[in-house]
């Protein structure tokens, strides 16, 4: 008999029913047996490939490769982040422009103190009464004429030169490296450095090395070894000084080598 409370059919999830604190186990049945049900058997779902290639490429996390939301430093940065035009550098022309404004100055206040003092009544300065009388009289062919002319002809070119040229030429623009940064070197700093590497070269017994903005010129003097060799090595250790000089602009190389002077 089927106790009292138990209906006899197996639990939905395996088990018999249980009770509070209590554990109860399934009873085994014979198929066919009164009182007995049959469920019928759920086929298995297939799981995925357990092999991660087989399923196809994982698609790429928004926070990048390693998960912490960093760009890479390629985009962080920017292609060609310490790249750029490196111009050369602008002189402040104080000079120049400290001589042609006092000039200016004078002249213009000298030409307002004569001109209020012929307004006053006053006798006009003798100078400037010279100096009229002379360009009201004399011809455009004369030669004090075109003297004038010329030298404030060549007084304006030079300052247009000066205003329109960059100037500094004994300082050598360095490539910018850094963004915001601009570096320059002085040309007998950068002959000093190659002139240290030429006389590393073996054979080398004395170099005089010139630097300037478009051609290093060395001219060395071999005491022992074959000249084409020596020549050959320093070519090479010069042409290596200069690509660690790091300049915006890699100047060109002229090499002379040639045994020193016999002596009497």
């Amino acid at each position: 008999m089927t106790p009292a409370g138990d209906t006899g059919a197996p639990h939905p999830n395996g088990a018999g029913r249980r009770g509070a604190g209590t554990t109860s186990e399934k009873a085994p049945q014979t198929p066919g047996a009164p009182g007995s049900t049959e469920l019928p058997e759920t086929p298995e779902t297939p799981e995925g490939p357990s092999d991660p290639e087989a399923a196809g490429p994982t698609p790429p996390s928004a926070s990048g490769p390693s998960g912490s939301g960093a760009a890479p430093p390629e985009e962080a940065d920017g292609p060609g982040a310490g790249a750029g035009k490196a111009g050369r550098f602008w002189s402040v022309r104080r000079v120049p422009a400290g001589v042609v404004a006092l000039l200016l100055f004078a002249g213009t206040g000298i030409l307002l103190y004569d001109a209020a003092s012929v307004r006053a009544g006053r006798t006009g300065m003798a100078w400037r009464r010279t100096l009229t009388d002379e360009l009201a009289s004399r011809r455009l062919d004369d030669v004090l004429m075109l003297a004038g002319a010329a030298v404030l002809a060549a007084l304006g070119l030079w300052l247009l030169v000066l205003a329109l040229t960059p100037g500094k030429r004994s300082l050598l623009t360095m490539r910018p490296d850094v963004p915001g940064v601009r570096a320059g070197l002085e040309r007998s700093a950068a002959a000093l450095v190659l002139r240290d590497r030429a006389m590393e070269v073996s054979g080398v017994q004395a170099v005089r090395v010139t630097v300037s903005r478009r051609r290093v010129r060395a001219r060395a003097t071999a005491h022992f070894r074959d000249l084409a060799e020596v020549r050959g090595d320093l070519d090479g250790a010069l042409r290596a000084g200069i690509a660690e000089l790091g300049l915006a602009g890699r100047p060109g190389l002229a090499v002379q080598v040639r045994r020193p002077p016999k002596r009497r």
